[in-house]
Formats: C-alpha cells, structure tokens, sequence
C-alpha cells in the first residue's frame, strides 16, 4: 500500500525541478499519484476497507488542491505535469 523509499527517490529525481528539489508541486503530485494508485488496487481487492477509503479521497482531495495551486502559479507548467503522470483534468 505504501510508497518504498527507493520509488520515492526515484520519484523526486524524475519531477524535481531543481537538484535537491522535494518541495515543489510536481515532487508533491507524483508522490501521491503513486500513493493514490497503490491505494486503488488495494482497495479493488478489500471493498470494505472504509478506513483506508478514507485515507484515498483524503489524498485526492491534497492532490487537487496541489494541483489548483501549480495551475495558478504557471499553466504551462500544469499542463505538462499532467501530461507526464496520465491524470484528466
């Protein structure tokens, strides 16, 4: 369900903007895309897991709101962060 530390990294290295970057809103959506898509399958295979789908639409909930602030900030670069990890918007 979890993220391991070695696709985090990964993660961050892929979406920084900058070297050391783990702050920006593209490190932040790629590492809860990747925490919201573990979730999903979990839940595929525990439907009354109600806890942990509490958990999900929590994550979804930060992700759009990550998401709203990266669009206001440069479009360009919400576009092309959306594009990269497969999301509709």
């Amino acid at each position: 369900m979890s993220i391991t530390p070695e696709r985090k990294s990964e993660l961050v290295k892929e979406y920084a903007t900058k070297e050391g970057d783990t702050g920006s809103p593209e490190v932040q959506v790629a590492i809860l895309t990747e925490r919201i898509r573990n979730l999903t399958e979990h839940l595929k295979g525990h439907h009354k897991d109600n806890h942990s789908r509490r958990g999900l639409l929590m994550m979804v909930n930060q992700r759009r709101k990550l998401l709203s602030y990266a669009k206001s900030k440069s479009v360009e670069r919400y576009e092309t962060l959306i594009k990269r990890l497969g999301l509709r918007r």
